[in-house]
């Protein structure tokens, strides 16, 4: 259903934590202009752990206005309880979205019978398209292909961004399910050949900063063409590694203010970005011919 680069947007703040409606108005417009091929909003890149449910419903109505049918819209809507998730996943339904991504049940570390049957309760409740996220990183949980084989039976469950960086984990689930899901990366740095395997797309943090560059990659990829995704890829090879050197969206967030798009602000857990990375992240960027 979805094909391509698919930008796991952050939310722009201003240096006070509020959230910058006209850094969220720029950022989609740029994206719709350099032919990003879905939006997803308010994901663990969009810091949708420290915003509350009426900022995260906010930010999701917003964005589906600001990207006007241009571009699709995907909202994170997952949590860790299973109600949150429901009601979450109702809001951006409502508020017209195109999907919905839901992360595994974070910190309860749940047994794969209680991820069946979140994941299903969700689905069930709310008729909106529907693709899991497995990213045991930062969940403690890791959501098996044998699970994800048994949720690819219920129909509004279309995909899985898998963010392992395990290429041969997505190939057991492609293998697995077949057409009945979409599987999606959500690890730039082997995006490439996920995609060159079968996967229709990637779930990035590097094209907040790239978005031709990773909507290029991504389209030769799928089109099954490694030349061409090989030399698209090249000069992000370095961003990939680096915009993950502190804790997304740490470093991507700092390098979008240093490319003039966003204002500075972050939420608390997270910091700005430690001084000693600062020049590196500019040297990546000026490599990729983003910064000059």
């Amino acid at each position: 259903m979805f094909h391509g680069s698919m930008v796991a947007l952050v939310t722009p703040m201003h240096a006070d934590g509020a959230i910058d409606e006209d850094g969220l108005q720029r950022l989609v417009g740029w994206h719709v202009e350099n032919r990003t091929d879905a939006i997803v909003t308010v994901g663990t890149t969009g810091e949708s752990a420290t915003l509350d449910e009426d900022e995260h419903c906010h930010i999701i109505r917003r964005t589906v206005e600001m990207a006007a049918g241009r571009v699709p819209v995907i909202a994170g809507t997952g949590a860790n309880s299973t109600r949150e998730a429901i009601d979450l996943t109702r809001c951006a339904m409502e508020a017209g979205v195109d999907a919905c991504l839901l992360v595994t049940p974070y910190y309860n570390k749940p047994t794969q019978e209680g991820m069946y049957r979140h994941f299903q309760a969700v689905a069930e409740a709310v008729p909106v398209p529907q693709i899991l996220y497995n990213v045991p990183g930062r969940t403690a949980c890791d959501l098996l292909p044998e699970t994800v084989e048994r949720l690819s039976g219920i129909s509004n469950i279309i995909g899985i961004k898998e963010a392992t960086g395990d290429v041969d984990r997505a190939r057991e689930i492609l293998q697995r399910c077949g057409e009945r899901m979409d599987v999606y990366s959500g690890d730039d740095a082997t995006a490439m050949e996920l995609m060159l395997s079968g996967g229709k797309g990637n779930i990035s943090v590097t094209a907040n900063v790239a978005p031709a560059g990773m909507h290029a990659m991504c389209a030769a990829a799928i089109a099954g063409d490694r030349n061409a995704a090989a030399a698209a890829n090249r000069p992000l090879e370095e961003l990939h590694r680096i915009l993950f050197v502190e804790s997304n969206p740490i470093p991507v967030k700092w390098a979008l203010h240093e490319m003039g798009m966003i204002a500075s602000g972050i939420r608390l857990p997270m910091t700005p970005l430690a001084d000693q990375y600062r020049e590196p992240l500019r040297a990546s960027l000026r490599q990729a011919g983003i910064l000059d």
